[in-house]
């Protein structure tokens, strides 16, 4: 028998403009992918309940009018709160990519979401420019991160496009925070140069759960060769293995 394919939401509405790219990676990996309006789903939040995962794709949402993520991370923790939570405490799996990863931190879920003081945050990038271009990212084998687990390779490239995507820690606690999250495997990604400014270089967070996932780069925008650098080939991009990971999970 076949196992029915894991119904994912993807967040749209409000600044995102992701949410088409992300739905057809996520159909890619044979997954069900329902684009849903942010509005809409705060008028039924039930719809949470119902699915088995969720997306938070980029964009900018309300402008980034009050910091990239903080108005559409207030509307989810005060109009759908209980039920987004809740879907987190069931270990469904959550992505947030660019603004999502942006609205994740601000929801306190990465990357301690036990510990409700803030240890991090997303700045502008050290440069003080948006940045549009493909990096290359190292993947770290001891990471929980369940997105990221068994990838077949040590690293790969993808396409980032972000004015604010630099890695803060709180001051004076910098190491002791990043030896905590090399400790526990919080750190599936990392770029093998200094793209931003980041902390230690890091592209990417994971929950301890390793269920949610927070990264600047874009694995959505690179699920086939032929939008790698205009090659034409026709093979699947590797950002595609990353949400082919998780529907794996939810399927077997």
């Amino acid at each position: 028998m076949t196992k029915k394919n894991p119904l994912f939401l993807v967040m749209a509405g409000d600044g995102i403009n992701c949410e088409r790219e992300t739905a057809a990676a996520l159909e890619l990996a044979e997954a069900t992918a329902k684009i849903v309006h942010i509005n809409d789903l705060m008028e039924t939040p039930q719809m949470l309940a119902d699915a088995q995962g969720l997306a938070i794709p980029g964009g900018f949402s309300f402008g980034d009018e009050l910091g990239s993520g903080q108005i559409l991370a207030l509307k989810i923790r005060h109009r759908l709160g209980d039920a987004f939570f809740k879907m987190v405490e069931d270990k469904k799996p959550v992505i947030g990519i660019c603004n999502g990863f942006q609205v994740l931190v601000k929801l306190g879920l990465l990357p301690f979401p036990s510990d409700p003081s803030r240890k991090l945050a997303l700045a502008s990038n050290e440069s003080g420019r948006f940045i549009d271009k493909w990096v290359t990212l190292n993947v770290n084998p001891k990471s929980v991160c369940l997105w990221t687990k068994d990838l077949p390779f040590d690293s790969f490239e993808l396409p980032i496009r972000h004015g604010e995507g630099r890695i803060v820690f709180r001051k004076g606690q910098e190491d002791a925070i990043y030896q905590t999250l090399v400790k526990q495997g919080l750190i599936p990604l990392t770029y093998t140069e200094n793209v931003n400014g980041s902390y230690g270089r890091i592209a990417a967070l994971t929950d301890p759960s390793g269920m949610v996932l927070g990264l600047m780069p874009h694995p959505e925008a690179f699920v086939s060769q032929r939008t790698y650098k205009k090659t034409g080939r026709q093979s699947e991009g590797d950002g595609l293995l990353i949400f082919k990971n998780i529907v794996g999970i939810l399927k077997n």
